[in-house]
């Protein structure tokens, strides 16, 4: 058994214990808020997963590609010359608005 599979075997009971006492918490926090504040309904277990599930739909997309996109943005700002760097910083200012000749802290 490889190293990587054998880590993995050991810190997926703690994944899925660790998840689970998130959902609980999740459900805990709405039944003891949403009624009292707004008048809901209680939810159980499975629907307080059901939410967590739509809100990473709605909020963080079905894919993982985000962090690895950001790892290539990086890799390759790295490669770029000092002229292509200061070409970018220009075009990105131009696109969302602000000044490319004030430095920003």
């Amino acid at each position: 058994m490889t190293h990587n599979r054998r880590k993995m075997l050991l810190i997926a009971p703690f994944a899925i214990l660790a998840m689970a006492g998130f959902v609980f918490l999740v459900m805990s926090l709405w039944n003891w808020l949403i009624p009292a504040l707004f008048g809901g309904k209680l939810i159980t277990y499975w629907q307080a997963l059901g939410l967590l599930v739509l809100s990473r739909i709605l909020v963080g997309g079905l894919g993982g590609q985000h962090r690895s996109g950001r790892r290539k943005i990086v890799t390759n700002w790295d490669q770029l010359t000092p002229e292509e760097q200061e070409k970018f910083r220009v075009a990105m200012h131009r696109r969302c608005g602000g000044n490319p000749g004030v430095a920003q802290s």
